[in-house]
């Protein structure tokens, strides 16, 4: 059983980056932008609207404040400033799932900040005391064996493991930074053999070469990457075809 997550909403006032709607009918959890990184009230309210009609689970994207960016540039916030912003975002999606009859199922950091907090415990406490202060029942989306799923769970938050197949893997189990050559899988073949992987075997080939273990609930199919409609439906097509349920986890 696999969940199949895409970042949605990315886009701001007359910019839209990823197809939501097309999208919202491939996956079982969006990760919508609140507002931070990328998205505005307009996007978030129509992407919940949407969701909410398909039955798909909303997930608030929460990141550093960092539109420039795209929240993919490094920054240092002080831990207080980040839980209540962490809070600010995941209160604002709230408003718009619930107009639209849903809910805010899980929380998943976007960009910079997923990545820190999965070795930065300071960090990683202020997004779960953020969590804590919005809802204290909401699971966190992140990397297995990541610092903020550990917090996680013993704050008692529900922890979800995640995995990505279009994204190059450490032998740390870690993702290779963006910059890096090889980061981004962009095979569309590969991508669909290594979703099935980490659906029914829990391991994938890093860089280097070497198989190692990531076992995830979720996979992320991002829709920022070209023909990102098409490669999730493939993704989805090929795991049901082999066995594999694909079902939300929250």
């Amino acid at each position: 059983m696999i969940d199949l997550n895409a970042d949605l909403g990315e886009g701001f006032g007359r910019w839209h980056l990823t197809d939501d709607e097309q999208l919202l009918s491939v996956v079982t959890s969006a990760n919508v932008a609140c507002g931070f990184h990328a998205g505005d009230a307009v996007t978030m309210r129509r992407v919940c609207e949407l969701a909410a009609e398909r039955g798909v689970r909303v997930g608030a994207q929460v990141s550093y404040r960092d539109l420039a960016g795209f929240g993919r540039r490094a920054m240092d916030v002080p831990s207080t400033e980040l839980a209540a912003e962490v809070a600010y975002q995941i209160g604002a999606l709230e408003v718009f799932a619930r107009a639209a009859g849903t809910r805010v199922s899980y929380v998943k950091p976007h960009g910079a900040l997923y990545n820190r907090v999965v070795h930065d415990p300071e960090q990683a406490a202020a997004v779960i005391e953020g969590v804590l202060l919005a809802d204290a029942s909401l699971p966190v989306l992140g990397l297995p064996g990541s610092v903020v799923l550990d917090l996680a769970t013993k704050a008692g938050l529900p922890a979800v493991t995640e995995a990505f197949a279009d994204r190059a893997y450490t032998d740390e189990g870690t993702l290779v930074p963006r910059g890096l050559d090889g980061a981004v899988i962009t095979d569309p073949e590969a991508v669909v053999e290594r979703s099935l992987s980490l659906a029914r075997s829990g391991t994938v080939t890093a860089l280097s070469g070497a198989r190692i273990e990531v076992r995830a609930r979720s996979l992320c199919l991002h829709g920022d990457t070209p023909g990102a409609v098409e490669l999730a439906r493939r993704v989805r097509a090929r795991l049901l075809e082999s066995g594999v349920q694909v079902e939300a986890f929250a």
